[in-house]
């Protein structure tokens, strides 16, 4: 078997077994590319004033890092334009933040071909090629464009929206069409895959065989769902570490007797950070004995800055915050920490384990790990309630957690109120299942999946080139 080649916009560093604070995917494809001595290549973060696709090369453990350099207007079309002012915010249903700007559109198509042509160098025939992520939609066509007649497939971390939302994106069905140049297509959960269908029988008047085998623009794509996990087994470790300890040790002595909650996300409007505040408002509210004895510690690391959104989610959840502290404090306890700081993973696994629940309610997510994380974590003699949203992938995984409607204030509040009263066994009996399911599916499960599932999927590397424009 050949070399993995991972492809994403940003790579990490999968020699550091502790990983990101938040994010899962340096922990997942770290494990994969150690299993097959791969190189992982994406951009730098760097700009420099003129493109000149020069590669800087590091070898690690198993693992070899590629990146490159983007100018500046790259960044800005690419980057900060169309992969997260326009594809992001509509992959998470929120079209009314979409901004279509044919300038976007060019960079985010400038990019894609020039990191098909400064890979091109690294690859080998035998080389199974793994593209990541929104950021590289059209990279398959722009490298069988150059020939590349190597497998290639392509994973969806966020959620693929529903049909007449993604007919709103200008260009939609060129984008489409660019995903049949992969030899599979992966998505996190069933209802993505399902969005997709739709789209390709419906705009693309496609057809979807019972093998999941989609056939459209005259060529054909594997589909299916591959839902990521953790890292499970070094994560369970890294909570019983040193650092875990420590953080457990000062949790303990800040809980002064009184209930955690606990939310750990990027700071992003599809979280549902506003509306899980407004929630937590609304249980105490309703809970006057609550007063006191619980708070909420919600740590949310700051990301996108340039991007003017995620300017105005910081600002009103500041102010959202700020009201309800006022509203609630007493000189010796505030019902909300809010934290815009990054935490190493092993750290959080000290502060998961000392939560009686973990609130993870997004909008709109393709999986989130940090509920599988706040489960990894639990003591098994005393674990806590995941509290999780329907529209999280993890939901289709985790049906032992509280799922909850994360725009229904009411419902998140109840939750809230039934985790915290829920009697020791239950507690013990759901945990039990969840974290049976995240070491089931962890991310060794993730990887092989997918690698057989591009391994088996048909390719007919000829009959797409035929079709490819020179």
């Amino acid at each position: 078997m050949g070399r993995l080649i991972v492809i994403s916009n940003r790579v990490g560093q999968p020699d550091d077994t502790r990983g990101a604070s938040v994010g899962g995917l340096a922990m997942a494809l770290g494990a994969a590319l150690r299993e097959y001595n791969g190189i992982w290549f994406g951009w730098s973060g760097r700009t420099v004033e003129t493109f000149t696709g020069q590669l800087s090369v590091q070898r690690g453990q198993g693992a070899t890092i590629a990146t490159v350099d983007l100018e500046e207007q790259d960044r800005d079309e690419y980057y900060n334009g169309y992969a997260n002012r326009t594809l992001w915010p509509l992959f998470h249903y929120r079209i009314d933040l979409s901004a279509y700007e044919r300038s976007f559109n060019e960079g985010y198509a400038r990019v894609n071909a020039r990191f098909a042509q400064t890979v091109l160098p690294l690859l080998e025939p035998d080389d199974f090629i793994w593209v990541h992520d929104y950021h590289l939609i059209p990279l398959a066509r722009e490298l069988r464009r150059r020939g590349v007649k190597n497998r290639i497939g392509f994973f969806l971390h966020i959620p693929w929206p529903a049909r007449r939302l993604f007919a709103t994106l200008p260009l939609h069905r060129e984008l489409v069409e660019a995903v049949f140049d992969y030899d599979l297509v992966g998505f996190q959960s069933h209802d993505s895959l399902s969005a997709f269908e739709d789209y390709v029988r419906g705009e693309a008047e496609g057809e979807i065989d019972s093998g999941g085998i989609a056939q459209a623009f005259g060529r054909r794509v594997r589909l299916g769902v591959f839902p990521i996990g953790l890292d499970a087994d070094a994560f369970m470790a890294a909570a019983r570490g040193e650092a875990a300890a420590a953080w457990r040790e000062r949790m303990r002595v800040s809980l002064a007797g009184r209930r955690m909650i606990i939310g750990v996300d990027r700071l992003d409007y599809s979280k549902g950070l506003e509306e899980r505040f407004l929630a937590y408002e609304e249980y105490l509210a309703n809970t006057p004995e609550a007063l006191e004895q619980v708070f909420l510690l919600q740590i949310a690391t700051p990301s996108r800055d340039e991007v003017e959104a995620y300017q105005e989610i910081r600002a009103r959840l500041d102010a959202v915050t700020g009201r309800i502290n006022g509203a609630f404090a007493t000189p010796d306890w505030v019902p909300i920490r809010y934290v815009n700081r990054t935490y190493r993973r092993d750290e959080l696994a000290g502060i998961y384990s000392m939560a009686a629940i973990g609130l993870v309610t997004p909008l709109r997510d393709g999986m989130n790990l940090v509920a599988k994380e706040y489960v990894a974590a639990q003591p098994p003699e005393d674990p806590g309630v995941l509290i999780l949203s329907r529209f999280a992938g993890a939901a289709e995984q985790m049906e032992e957690a509280l799922i909850v409607n994360p725009f229904s204030r009411e419902e998140v509040s109840d939750a809230i109120e039934a985790g915290l009263a829920m009697p020791r066994d239950e507690r013990v009996r759901r945990w039990e299942s969840l974290i049976e399911g995240v070491r089931r599916h962890d991310v060794a499960a993730w990887r092989d999946a997918f690698v057989e599932a591009l391994l088996a999927a048909p390719c007919s590397p000829a009959d797409r080139l035929a079709t490819a424009e020179p």
